[in-house]
């Protein structure tokens, strides 16, 4: 998956850009207060954005 494309699909989820870091950066899911590094990676393996977004995601749902 292209970097940008997990970032678009964060942002629309509602997760915010929160600092960047050496290699990675640091997004944060508000209404959780999960944050979760992304690689500056042109290209980010599929099994990795996946775990990403359920990590941002999955707390979410399990709360409501």
């Amino acid at each position: 998956m292209k970097r940008r494309d997990l970032i678009k699909n964060l942002e629309k989820m509602g997760c915010i850009f929160v600092r960047h870091g050496w290699k990675h950066d640091w997004y944060q899911n508000p209404k959780t207060k999960i944050s979760q590094p992304i690689p500056r990676h042109r290209e980010i393996k599929e099994q990795l954005a996946k775990h990403i977004i359920k990590m941002l995601t999955d707390n979410e749902n399990s709360n409501a």
